[in-house]
């Protein structure tokens, strides 16, 4: 069974290979653009904009996932008992201690980011800490701190940022064609701007969808290594998926990266709408939980 150690490796590869194609597919926008206002400066617009994308969202796509989320940071003074909590799972855990962030929603969740361990960030909600449990929040905390230590984070952050590019560019794209060229042009360049819309948006649900379903068991499992008490993990993400509290913070674009998704009564049971979920059902999560036995 794959550990917190033994994805590591493989998840820094995928990394570099979704940035590469998320690169790829910012310049393919703009060779779009570029053809039909048949300005070929802006291919080469493009390939400047996905070069700086991509270094601009290793380097601090974290830092926008945590204002997106209104995460503000604390220290050991602010929360002795969380920040004991956090430190002494990383010490188990062979990793850096993270910096330690809280929202203020009522809504019990949590998410981690981060480049790497060293960089690594937990961010957990207010209601997580008054409506769980020690042993529970535990095992939520050491469930975040397997998403660092699994390096998964970057590849879960970074998609925040480079999949919001592509759609920036093709809403621009909409907004100029509807101004430009014949009547018939407009039409044609407007109807191209919603379909390379449609395919981007399309992509941005494939892509957290692939890279968040497995990534939940994983972190679960490896997350259970560290606190030795998997029924400790399945009362917590019961509790979390019970709660009607709403989480006013979360967005489309950050929903993925929470331990259950904020989006609490939305959750449609369709074939098609579970394609694209960024999470697995949280029972399939429980009852593999409950499979474990230390």
């Amino acid at each position: 069974m794959s550990n917190l150690y033994s994805q590591a490796e493989s998840n820094v590869r995928k990394t570099w290979i979704y940035l590469f194609f998320l690169g790829l597919l910012i310049f393919a926008v703009g060779a779009v653009i570029s053809f039909f206002f048949g300005n070929y400066n802006i291919l080469w617009l493009a390939l400047f904009v996905a070069i700086i994308v991509n270094i601009f969202s290793y380097w601090h796509s974290d830092k926008i996932v945590l204002n997106l989320s209104k995460a503000k940071k604390i220290e050991k003074k602010d929360n002795p008992e969380l920040y004991r909590i956090v430190e002494n799972l990383s010490i188990t855990a062979g990793l850096p201690m993270p910096k330690v962030y809280i929202i203020e929603s009522e809504q019990p969740n949590a998410f981690a980011t981060g480049r790497n361990p060293e960089h690594g960030v937990v961010v957990v909600t207010r209601g997580l800490l008054d409506k769980l449990e020690r042993v529970e929040i535990e095992a939520v905390i050491a469930h975040e701190l397997a998403h660092i230590g699994n390096r998964d984070v970057l590849l879960s952050t970074v998609v925040v940022v480079l999949v919001g590019m592509v759609i920036l560019m093709t809403e621009g794209f909409f907004r100029i064609s509807a101004y430009r060229g014949s009547a018939l042009a407009r039409i044609l360049m407007i109807i191209i701007s919603l379909l390379l819309m449609l395919v981007a948006q399309l992509l941005a649900k494939m892509m957290k969808a692939a890279i968040s379903r497995k990534r939940e068991f994983l972190a679960d499992a490896s997350g259970v290594l560290l606190t030795r008490y998997p029924q400790g993990l399945a009362r917590a993400l019961e509790k979390i998926s019970q709660d009607p509290a709403p989480m006013k913070s979360a967005s489309e674009a950050t929903s993925h990266l929470y331990i259950v998704s904020p989006f609490k009564g939305k959750e449609v049971n369709s074939k098609f709408h579970k394609l694209f979920a960024t999470h697995p059902p949280i029972q399939d999560r429980i009852a593999k939980l409950k499979e474990m036995s230390f």
